[in-house]
């Protein structure tokens, strides 16, 4: 499974980054960025609550 978050439209609420911080993280900008180019499969569970909570749907699996 791969994740990505589009960058034009996360808001930088930090829901991802607080719920999965081995996946996710802040760039300078104060945006979120995935960390690894591939989610073990032990964080999938993980990667998919950030993609359903994030409030303006910018994390989506590719």
């Amino acid at each position: 499974m791969k994740v990505k978050v589009n960058q034009e439209n996360c808001i930088g609420c930090g829901l991802c980054v607080s719920s999965a911080e081995d996946l996710f993280e802040f760039n300078d900008e104060g945006i979120s960025v995935v960390k690894v180019d591939t989610v073990p499969e032990d964080k999938q569970d993980e990667a998919k609550e950030a993609i359903e909570n994030c409030p303006v749907a910018a994390i989506e699996e590719v």
